[in-house]
């Protein structure tokens, strides 16, 4: 099965970044395509204003067009959109398409609260765990940006039969971070990731933006997000890795019999200590 990535800047407007999302997909056949971390518009969780929550109200029509997409196409597709579920109640929601067929959701479960990244203030926790979507290219294990730093919420879909771990993203520099700095962080996103691919034993798809956007509330000097997505094998293996400053649409082939022969080798289940891991249910354990 051949999956693609789609990682992409913000061009100014929603309609002319999504005219560019499509003009992406197009370039390749793929089926299966991930779009990033609220791709339709700006991270404008780099200030807390109101007036951004007006980018939710069209979330249904958003579906609609989306879902419209996915069957033009013919293709299983990730989107990250803003979700208003009621008044005041807003999520970060991974929806996923499959031939013009919504096959499920997931709801952002760790929302940071970073200088830069003030994402408390828009989105409430997802409330629909970690469940895997089922579609026609396999058991997708869709999860969000701040979700890749936690281990828990990757084993927890592999455990329930993900195939693939997949996350959406949106991170980056700030400009006054030194260039030690910024490799260091890159080289923990990345790293992070891939345990992830290996301790589970699956493929991964990350698409991060790219492309600086400035704070337009003046308070921060913007973010540079530093692209460098990238899909891995079960082993960590990088299988195709973007730059960091241009838009590309990423693609490679995932076959899940290699992962199976892997698990065979590193049967990382097999021993598991399921017994001692009481511990993870609590905040710290202190005794």
């Amino acid at each position: 099965m051949k999956a693609a990535l789609i990682q992409q800047k913000y061009h100014k407007s929603k309609e002319e970044t999504i005219q560019k999302s499509l003009e992406l997909i197009d370039r390749s056949d793929a089926e299966l395509v991930v779009l990033q971390e609220l791709h339709q518009g700006p991270y404008f969780c780099q200030s807390e204003d109101v007036k951004y929550f007006d980018f939710a109200e069209d979330f249904e029509k958003d579906l609609e067009f989306w879902k419209w997409v996915s069957q033009k196409k013919d293709i299983v597709l990730v989107t990250s959109l803003f979700e208003k579920r009621a008044p005041g109640l807003y999520h970060n929601t991974a929806v996923v398409f499959d031939r013009g067929k919504i096959a499920g959701r997931y709801r952002k479960m760790h929302i940071p609260d970073d200088p830069g990244f003030y994402e408390k203030f828009y989105f409430t926790p997802g409330d629909i765990g970690f469940e895997p979507i089922d579609t026609s290219v396999g058991r997708l294990g869709v999860l969000v940006c701040w979700d890749q730093w936690f281990p828990e919420a990757a084993r927890i879909m592999a455990l329930k039969g993900a195939q693939i771990l997949i996350y959406p993203t949106a991170i980056g520099w700030f400009e006054e971070d030194s260039k030690e700095e910024k490799q260091r962080q890159l080289d923990a996103w990345i790293t992070v990731q891939r345990s992830h691919a290996i301790a589970n034993g699956l493929y991964l798809i990350s698409a991060n933006r790219v492309g600086f956007e400035e704070d337009e509330s003046g308070c921060g000097s913007g973010i540079i997000f530093w692209g460098n997505s990238f899909i891995c094998g079960p082993q960590g293996e990088f299988l195709a890795k973007a730059s960091s400053d241009k838009e590309e649409v990423l693609e490679a082939e995932l076959d899940f019999s290699k992962m199976e022969d892997v698990r065979k080798i590193w049967p990382f289940f097999r021993d598991r200590r399921i017994e001692e891991y009481g511990c993870l249910l609590k905040r710290y354990c202190e005794d």
